[in-house]
């Protein structure tokens, strides 16, 4: 089957590895660190049920495992989710029966899988090996996409009939050309007089004294749609007391951001995340990458959360502050708890890290 995966966004956590993929409800926050440790380090579907049931069964009511071999395709599912497998031999739908511990299939010869975890949303974006917030995932060819190519082919055209030779008319004689006359010379236009530049009258100024008006620096959201926050006092660049500071930008990433949207950006100066980021508080020569996402529900602030490289005992890492966001960050790192970020507060980041930024908005640090 073809390795191609693409997901739809939603609350499910997708834990992708190269050889097993594993969904779980938003509830099992706590497994995902544990779970993607073994993933990345290439463990087949086995390893990974281990680990999953080592915390408990009874506790684990719904969730979904994806095996791919060379040839074979195993599939376990328990509880809310459904797969639709696409083979050779048709198609099949696989759920768990009421009663039952789950459902387990290994089937030969697939095409595509799909499997729902909640509604029915397009699978519009790239699933890659990390970390996402998925409501559907599909791994290989639809089976719908099969049949269009097969009626795309275009119908073979008969051959068309021999006809018979015939003689070609005589060409017929050129005719003479006629002689060239050269065009009167045409008296070039006078040039039309401009409108005088108009600059205003004195009383038009409205800063008459040539005093720049006050810009007002207001974070605040202005939509009319989002609730601001508790404020949270100005920090310091960086936040960490007595860390020296960064570079504003350095010559190597320190790591890549990959957002659940399909961006990629490369952390070599400061990187704004948010709905409708502003880098006001940026010189002109330190100008950041801005980073705007979706967020239907209202979820993610105007200007939620920045990273950039570290200092200091981070030097060579990259950190992430809370901009004093209204539902707040949570993050996930390999090996640890998951996380709710402290507004003005930089935390170092580790590759294999994710950024929960809410409406099903997530950022996977990888190495750059």
């Amino acid at each position: 089957m073809s390795t191609e995966a693409r997901f739809a966004t939603g609350d499910w956590y997708a834990v992708v590895g190269d050889h097993a993929t594993v969904l779980l409800p938003g509830s099992q926050r706590g497994r995902v660190a544990q779970l993607w440790d073994l993933a990345d380090s290439g463990a087949d579907l086995d390893a990974v049920l281990d680990a999953l049931l080592a915390g408990g069964l009874s506790s684990l009511d719904h969730f979904a495992l994806v095996a791919h071999g060379d040839d074979t395709t195993r599939l376990i599912v328990r509880g809310a989710p459904s797969a639709a497998v696409s083979s050779g031999s048709g198609e099949e739908i696989v759920s768990a029966t009421a009663g039952t511990t789950w459902a387990e299939r290994v089937v030969t010869g697939v095409t595509s899988v799909r499997v729902t975890l909640t509604g029915d949303g397009a699978v519009e974006h790239v699933l890659t090996p990390g970390l996402a917030r998925v409501s559907a995932v599909e791994f290989g060819a639809p089976a719908h996409a099969t049949a269009t190519e097969a009626q795309a082919e275009p119908e073979a055209r008969p051959e068309p009939e021999p006809v018979a030779a015939s003689v070609p008319d005589p060409e017929p004689e050129p005719e003479p050309e006629p002689e060239a006359v050269e065009p009167e010379p045409q008296a070039a236009p006078e040039p039309v007089a401009a409108a005088p530049l108009h600059f205003g009258e004195p009383g038009d100024d409205p800063t008459p004294t040539g005093e720049t008006p006050v810009v007002q620096d207001d974070w605040s959201d202005r939509d009319g749609q989002t609730q601001v926050g508790v404020p949270v006092p100005d920090f310091d660049r960086p936040p960490i007391p007595g860390q020296e500071m960064a570079p504003s930008v350095v010559s190597q990433p320190v790591a890549s951001l990959v957002f659940s949207t399909g961006d990629v950006v490369a952390v070599d100066r400061a990187v704004l995340v948010g709905r409708a980021p502003e880098a006001r508080r940026f010189a002109s020569h330190d100008q950041p990458h801005v980073v705007t996402v979706a967020s239907p529900q209202q979820e993610i602030s105007s200007t939620h959360l920045e990273i950039r490289p570290g200092a200091g005992a981070d030097h060579g890492s990259a950190i992430v502050t809370d901009l004093g966001s209204t539902n707040g960050t949570v993050l996930a790192q390999p090996g640890l708890d998951p996380e709710e970020l402290t507004p003005g507060i930089a935390v170092s980041l580790i590759p294999g890290a994710v950024l929960d930024l809410g409406d099903g908005v997530t950022i996977q640090v990888t190495n750059a």
